[in-house]
This record gives C-alpha cells, structure tokens and sequence, in this order.
C-alpha cells in the first residue's frame, strides 16, 4: 500500500474534487497497536495525499481510536456497529470546533466506522462530516445490483 498512497492519494482527490468550503482532512485511524504492527495507517496515507492535492490542511492525531476492536471483516452490519461504537474520540475539540471536516478510510463495506468516527466528531462541535472512500466493498452475501 505504501507505495501505491501517491497515485491512489492523487486519484481520490481528482474523483473527489475538493470539498465545497471544506476546512480539514482526517482520517479514519487505527488503534495504536494495530498502527504500530501495520507500520503506516493507510487511510493515513490517502488523506495526507489528498489533504495537498486539495490545499487543505490535514491533522493525523486529531481523531483517534481508543478501543482496540477485532477486524470488523466477517462481521454483519449490525455487528460491526457495535464493534466500533464508542471506539473512537477527538483529542482536541478546538480542532474540529465548526469545521467541515473531510473524513478519508481506504475502504467502505457497511460504513459503520465512517459513522462511529462521524459521530465522535459531529460531538466534538464539527459542523459537518464528508466521508470519501477509495474502494467501496459489498459485503459478503449481498449481491449488488
């Protein structure tokens, strides 16, 4: 993935043109452990990429996962809701306050971490939150159509 972030960074940005009034990149992040096991966080490495390509600035601690939950591949939406309910928190509230935050995870299948993440911001005083993804994954047993 590592060095795939730059031109998949770069094609996130361009399918995604910069956010209308946007004012900060995150990313979706990895519980330290599972940080320092990987090396890199991947959502990481898009949202930086974009976050330049963009002109925006981009802030890597200010969201953070504070439960180490299991893989959430294999589990149902329902499942996977509550896997990551109450995973994540913002570090520093002054600095998603009234921001439109842009929030980048490499792969979307249920969208239950978009959203654990979204809510940990939305109560930290962010007045919106845009998810954008580079893959979005269907999860097993549901046929798209």
């Amino acid at each position: 993935m590592q060095p795939l972030a730059g031109p998949l960074g770069d094609r996130l940005a361009e399918l995604s043109p910069r956010i209308a009034g946007a004012d900060l990149v995150l990313a979706a992040p990895l519980h330290w452990r599972r940080g320092r096991e990987r090396g890199f966080n991947q959502a990481g490495l898009l949202a930086a990429r974009a976050a330049k390509v963009w002109g925006l600035p981009f802030a890597p601690q200010a969201l953070e996962r504070t439960k180490a939950t299991t893989p959430q591949a294999g589990l149902s939406r329902v499942a996977r809701l509550a896997n990551v309910r109450g995973a994540f928190r913002v570090r520093d509230r002054r600095a998603v306050d009234g921001r439109r935050v842009v929030l980048i995870d490499d792969v979307m299948t249920t969208g239950a971490t978009l959203d654990a993440c979204a809510r940990a911001l939305k109560r930290a005083g962010a007045s919106t939150v845009t998810a954008v993804t580079l893959a979005r994954a269907v999860p097993e047993g549901r046929v798209s159509g």
